[in-house]
């Protein structure tokens, strides 16, 4: 169901594997995602973490057979603890030590549009779509993160009217309202994917995972001051590292820098 595969220069591949299911995620699913991610964080030499999917479909969000099926909750707590693990995916994947990249090419629905938006960056191919999905079909539309995310990205004016009609959202469109990147042209989208975590890689252990979380962290703050204030105290212990020390002597020297990597579990 869930998939690693370590591709080299602190680079690492997590793929949805059911793609015989549209890589509809059933709740074994997402506990085993979860349990991976925590996994690469604690054991793997990852630095940037590519999120993919086998076959034409990115995931197609909750497993309704499941859910609806022999086994399905049975009352208003169980039907939340569902929800609540479906969230916890989204938030460990926001959380993580290294920076995801999803790579997307096909359509992401739902739970697997609140997957693509936990994610820090958004990799379309041409056939990537976005859509909400439960509004569709009795459910309101704010799941997964998904009313939090998508406000940030692209503004609220426009997240409302996609989120009330659940009407898909396109590669073209999605690149033109800032949630995706595109894909280069005629390549496989893993690939561009992964060239761009490559590019992430190259920096310093520091200046990677700081970055993200305190992009993570100003997406909340209460004013510029707050911002700043965070910004100045994560930059002057920058300034006290050995990896600023090579960069600058890499600069004076026409090099690249050799950056100290510490491995995962003192990142």
């Amino acid at each position: 169901m869930i998939e690693f595969e370590h591709i080299g220069d602190g680079c690492g591949v997590l793929s949805l594997a059911r793609p015989e299911a549209a890589n509809a995620m059933t709740v074994p699913m997402v506990d085993a995602f979860r349990t991976e991610l925590a996994r690469i964080e604690a054991e793997e030499d990852v630095r940037v973490l590519v999120l993919a999917a086998q076959g034409k479909v990115f995931c197609a969000g909750l497993d309704l057979k499941e859910a609806i099926g022999d086994g399905a909750p049975q009352d208003p707590m169980a039907w939340m603890d569902l929800q609540e693990r479906f969230a916890g995916l989204m938030e460990a994947i926001t959380k993580a030590r290294f920076p995801v990249i999803a790579a997307i090419d096909g359509a992401a629905v739902g739970a697997g549009m609140g997957l693509a938006l936990a994610a820090d960056v958004r990799v379309a191919g041409a056939k990537a779509r976005f859509l909400v999905g439960a509004v569709k079909i009795g459910l309101s539309a704010g799941e997964c993160g998904i009313s939090y995310h998508l406000p940030r990205m692209i503004g609220s004016a426009r997240a409302f009217e996609i989120m009330l009609t659940g009407r898909p959202v396109g590669a073209e469109e999605a690149v033109a309202i800032g949630l995706a990147c595109p894909a280069d042209a005629g390549g496989p989208v893993i690939e561009s994917a992964i060239a761009m975590a490559r590019q992430i890689a190259q920096n310093s252990d520091y200046a990677i995972k700081h970055s993200k979380q305190i992009m993570r962290a100003n997406l909340d703050a209460p004013g510029l001051g707050a911002a700043l204030e965070l910004e100045n105290h994560v930059q002057c212990l920058a300034l006290m590292t050995q990896d600023f020390q090579e960069a600058c002597a890499a600069f004076a020297e026409k090099r690249s820098p050799a950056f100290i990597r510490r491995g995962p579990r003192n990142p």
